[in-house]
């Protein structure tokens, strides 16, 4: 059987690019350097061979494009009427034979440059006559590109047209425009059509697919057909045309009797009778859509008589000998797509209908008497009059109960709830869940006084017993924490353990306020400790601590004093004892100034800078001298290195001494003095 997928076609490039693609392999493919010192013969080569790569290259590149496009001969004559009828195949077949026309010429323009190139006897002339070859060849392509862009949109046209199988089990729909259709094939496949409320929504075919008897069937939708001569119908019409005269299916023809199409009932049967020449030896069955609006039993007798008419040419169509009506059920069915009355027996008729024709046709065939000697039907025959029923043993009609009652769906709480009115009505029931001795106590009402008593407080019997155990438990907790202090294994005076007690509050205090310092710390101001309005943390207050736990604060608040004086302006000042000195200056009165009183309050810890010639052990160094001598040719070696601007020793970076912007380009007057 054979496939028609058109989607594999190849992509056709127009002129100009095809020119470039053949053009940029053969520079990519083939050598490219060349002397005039080489030998002739290998002069005469190196070019023929560019001219024959690239004549390879174009032959190949046409050759696909005419072959992988169907031939409208070869292929079905569904496919082949189709495409004349979208495409002209007068156009069609002219565009291919430029094709081959010009893969032809190329050949020959190959062909012949060859030949002049072996007698070519210079370089000069082999590569005129190789410029001569390429030029022709690309001028031969560049006059069939308008049949290159007419075939590409031909390719992107084909892509886009549905994998119609011609020769399998086919069901076509056909009929007047917004009668119903697509809105049928959409209930019984999966496929998707655009349903709109006007006429020639559906501007192709469309194709789905539904089963009936494990077997696959394609429904076809067809675009509406209008009541008018044939050479009036459109490009749209024809395609419906087309796969009415081409296509073995079960056709259905859709009749809208509530006349909402915006046709009557008797421009229908007109259109019907204009094309009934295209259902012949085909399963043929009218549909009667719309029944929602108008019931067949509520048309005229005008109309009556046109659908009975309809029907009996129906019945023409059924396929036996001398073209007698052989069965008239399911020729006329009625349906509503809306409201899916009869959707089903419809597609099961037109199913049943067309799988009978075909099998028919097989049983025909002269093939059928090859296959009947292959098959042997065996009818077993009873031994005796005794009846033998089933018998099921009853472990397993209860395992069967036991499969269905597991399988029985229980309701979720959401169904319940769009059941019994939905949201904002349906009040779940949460006493359903509870276990109890009786089922029948989950709707008892709870009362909550009862004799003048709470009853919540008497639910639990035992509960003064368990509250009692629990005070139990903390009053053991607590002594066991408050019981013994020992610090270093001795224990504890009972001021000390106060004492000890204090500390921990006071230390949990202070873990609490840094804790809430630090949660708020982002939104906090930083505020100098002079600035406390708090004063919390003064000379005074560790004074009067450290007093009530018997220190004395005198060396505590003096050092503390020596190191909140800020080292910033200090100056350098002559010590006491170069001022008392003997063989210092004599100072007029015993008494220090101010100066030096400061001086020496204050705590000054200065560091002393190592200097660069000390020898550190370890360096490798046998004295200052050798170290002082290393650091200065250090220093003489890096100077170099440091005027160049280097990063180090491994730097190689070659500065760009000649910039492009200012020595490249037409130089204007008057612009060469800063260069």
């Amino acid at each position: 059987m054979v496939h028609y997928n058109f989607k594999k076609i190849t992509v056709v490039p127009n002129g100009k690019d095809f020119v470039d693609i053949i053009l940029s392999r053969t520079q990519r493919q083939t050598p490219t350097v060349v002397h005039k010192g080489y030998a002739i013969t290998r002069l005469r080569q190196f070019y023929m061979r560019k001219v024959k790569y690239t004549q390879q290259n174009f032959h190949e590149k046409l050759s696909t494009i005419v072959d992988e496009f169907p031939r409208l001969d070869d292929i079905h004559p569904f496919y082949g009427d189709l495409l004349h009828v979208l495409y002209n195949k007068d156009h069609y077949k002219l565009a291919l034979g430029q094709i081959n026309t010009a893969r032809n010429l190329i050949g020959k323009i190959a062909k012949d440059y060859v030949r002049l190139l072996k007698y070519g006897d210079s370089l000069y002339r082999c590569k005129c006559l190789k410029v001569a070859a390429l030029g022709r060849m690309c001028t031969v392509l560049k006059r069939i590109g308008p049949s290159l862009a007419y075939l590409e949109q031909i390719r992107q046209h084909m892509a886009r047209l549905p994998s119609i199988d011609p020769n399998t089990r086919t069901v076509l729909i056909c009929g007047y425009p917004n009668v119903g259709k697509s809105s049928f094939i959409n209930k019984i496949t999966r496929a998707d059509v655009d349903v709109q409320p006007y006429a020639f929504t559906t501007k192709s075919l469309f194709v789905g697919h539904t089963d009936y008897k494990y077997l696959r069937y394609q429904v076809i939708d067809t675009p509406g057909i209008l009541d008018r001569p044939f050479e009036d119908r459109n490009i749209i019409e024809m395609c419906s045309i087309t796969a009415l005269a081409h296509l073995r299916a079960a056709i259905l023809f859709f009749l809208d009797i509530s006349g909402s199409c915006g046709y009557t009932i008797a421009q229908q049967a007109a259109l019907f009778h204009s094309i009934k020449s295209l259902f012949l030896n085909k399963p043929l069955i009218i549909v009667c859509n719309k029944t929602d609006l108008q019931p067949l039993d509520g048309l005229s007798e005008e109309d009556m008589k046109l659908v009975m008419e309809m029907k009996s040419e129906a019945l023409k169509t059924v396929i036996c000998e001398g073209g007698e009506a052989s069965n008239d059920e399911g020729v006329l069915l009625t349906m509503s797509t809306l409201t899916e009355d009869g959707v089903i027996a419809v597609k099961n008729a037109a199913c049943e209908r067309l799988l009978n024709q075909r099998v028919e046709i097989k049983m025909k065939s002269k093939k059928i008497n090859d296959c009947l000697n292959r098959f042997h039907v065996a009818l077993p025959k009873p031994r005796d009059q005794k009846e033998r029923p089933a018998s099921i043993p009853p472990a397993v009609i209860e395992a069967r109960a036991k499969q269905a009652a597991e399988n029985e769906k229980r309701k979720t709480e959401k169904e319940l709830e769009n059941e019994n009115g939905g949201a904002g009505v349906y009040s779940m029931n949460l006493r359903k869940h509870y276990i109890l001795a009786n089922d029948e106590w989950k709707e008892d009402i709870l009362p909550e006084i009862l004799d003048g008593h709470n009853v919540y407080d008497f639910i639990d019997p035992d509960i003064l017993h368990r509250v009692e155990e629990l005070e139990r438990e903390d009053g053991l907790r607590q002594e066991e924490e408050e019981d013994d202090f020992e610090i270093d294994g001795t224990e504890l005076t009972p001021e000390q353990q106060a004492a000890l007690a204090e500390i921990r509050k006071k230390k949990s205090l202070l873990i609490q306020q840094h804790r809430i310092k630090k949660s708020t710390a982002e939104s906090r101001p930083t505020v100098p400790r002079k600035f406390d309005k708090d004063k919390q943390f003064t000379t005074e207050r560790l004074g009067r601590q450290l007093s009530s736990l018997g220190l004395d604060p005198s060396l505590a608040i003096n050092r503390m004093r020596s190191r909140s004086v800020s080292r910033k302006g200090r100056k350098r000042d002559r010590s006491t004892e170069s001022a008392h000195g003997g063989d210092g200056m004599d100072i007029d009165g015993d008494t220090p100034s101010k100066k030096q009183r400061l001086s020496r309050s204050r705590s000054r810890s200065r560091s002393v800078a190592r200097p660069t010639n000390e020898v550190v052990p370890g360096e490798g160094f046998r004295d200052s001298a050798q170290k002082s001598k290393a650091v200065k040719l250090a220093k003489n070696s890096n100077k170099k290195r440091n005027k160049d601007a280097r990063r180090g020793e491994a730097d190689r970076v070659i500065p760009n001494l000649k910039p492009k912007h200012l020595y490249s380009g037409k130089r204007s007057s008057g612009k060469t003095d800063r260069r």
